[in-house]
């Protein structure tokens, strides 16, 4: 069996996963934030929790794990290659951006939000701009 090929479908199935929430935690945030403190406010608090440790932590880890794999599978001298060094820098990004939300996460459990529904609705295409360039480098590989 060849291991490149599991760790390539292992890794697509983490970033999904991993997009997944990255693309769904802010729009709950954006209800959020809309809300005031009542019994759906709370409701919001469980949702966000268990979507952040739950599913994107792990997506994450794996997404990573499985990353560096395909490196070790493909050679490491891969890592001078234009294409990889972007892809890195932007999942990188995505996951400062992850800690980010998890900062925000925080913030909406202590009741102390500093953000508005309109800022969670523009973030919330950050990872969708990374996920389309990252996608166009990874299939075309320019030099």
């Amino acid at each position: 069996m060849n291991s490149y090929l599991i760790f390539k479908a292992l890794h697509l199935i983490a970033v999904i996963s991993w997009m997944a929430g990255l693309l769904y935690l802010p729009r709950i945030f954006v209800y959020h934030a809309d809300t005031k403190k009542n019994d759906v406010h709370e409701v919001f608090k469980i949702m966000e929790k268990r979507l952040f440790l739950y599913i994107m932590n792990p997506a994450m880890i794996l997404s990573w794990l499985f990353g560096f794999l395909l490196i070790h599978e493909i050679g490491i001298n891969s890592l001078k290659e234009f294409w990889l060094i972007s892809k890195m820098l932007l999942v990188l990004s995505l996951t400062f951006y992850h800690f980010f939300l998890f900062n925000c996460l925080k913030r909406f459990s202590m009741g102390e939000n500093q953000h508005s529904s309109r800022f969670f609705r523009i973030i919330n295409e950050v990872p969708t701009v990374f996920l389309i360039i990252v996608i166009f480098l990874v299939v075309f590989k320019p030099i």
